[in-house]
């Protein structure tokens, strides 16, 4: 990433997902990188995105390798055993709700509120969280996966807000919500993923190139894979 400085320091939460394994891997081949870490469940310091004591200790312990110029969050969930996305009104249910708000906003506010410090103060840095595309309001044409719709759309109000009050601290800083679009992935395997999705490598180089486009002016924007900017 030649917008970062030389030597910059990587951060992928959710690193075991088909996205996050492959921003892992682009990171640490890149040479301008000097480190590149994955942070999950199994990792050390582990990370339980529905524990926010879990968030703060491995923040806390990540802080003495930083400060961190890149930092992206790439863990979420559309579907479970146990459920898929509602396409209607009458199947809504309150557990498919809370289910997916903790993975998909709960979580990555946990990390916004934890890793967001360990941003490089005084050079160049971004901080990304994968939405989606469904989750902008203003392009929702089709209806439909309600919950899903709802938590990615309320991750990008906190990520917008998240914005404003870290410029004041990191005005170097660049917070945005990304879109990965269909990825041959677990996620997207009941929706024909594999068929008419990109491979988990060329959407993270896709969502990297985007990031290192990107300047402190662009903070608390929503942005697809293409570069093109989403409306919320």
């Amino acid at each position: 990433m030649q917008s970062l400085p030389d030597g910059y320091r990587a951060l992928v939460i959710g690193h075991t997902g088909a996205i996050g394994s492959a921003l892992l891997h682009n990171l640490q081949a890149d040479p301008r990188c000097a480190l590149a870490l994955g942070v999950g469940r199994r990792s050390d310091p582990a990370i339980d995105l529905t524990d926010e004591a879990s968030v703060a200790r491995a923040a806390a312990q990540l802080r003495a390798q930083g400060p961190f110029h890149c930092i992206v969050h790439a863990a979420g969930v559309l579907h479970t055993p146990q459920f898929q996305p509602e396409k209607r009104l009458a199947q809504l249910n309150y557990a498919q709700l809370e289910a997916t708000f903790r993975a998909n906003t709960f979580g990555p506010a946990l990390v916004l509120a934890h890793f967001a410090p360990l941003l490089a103060r005084h050079e160049r840095s971004v901080l990304a969280v994968l939405s989606a595309k469904v989750g902008s309001i203003g392009d929702n044409r089709l209806g439909g996966w309600y919950s899903y719709r709802a938590s990615k759309a309320a991750l990008n109000m906190l990520l917008k807000t998240a914005a404003i009050e870290v410029a004041r601290s990191h005005p170097r800083a660049t917070l945005v919500a990304l879109h990965p679009g269909t990825v041959d992935s677990a996620l997207s395997a009941p929706f024909n993923g594999a068929a008419i999705g990109r491979s988990p490598m060329d959407a993270a180089a896709d969502l990297l190139r985007v990031l290192d486009s990107l300047r402190p002016e662009d903070t608390g924007s929503f942005y697809a894979y293409s570069g093109e900017r989403l409306p919320w």
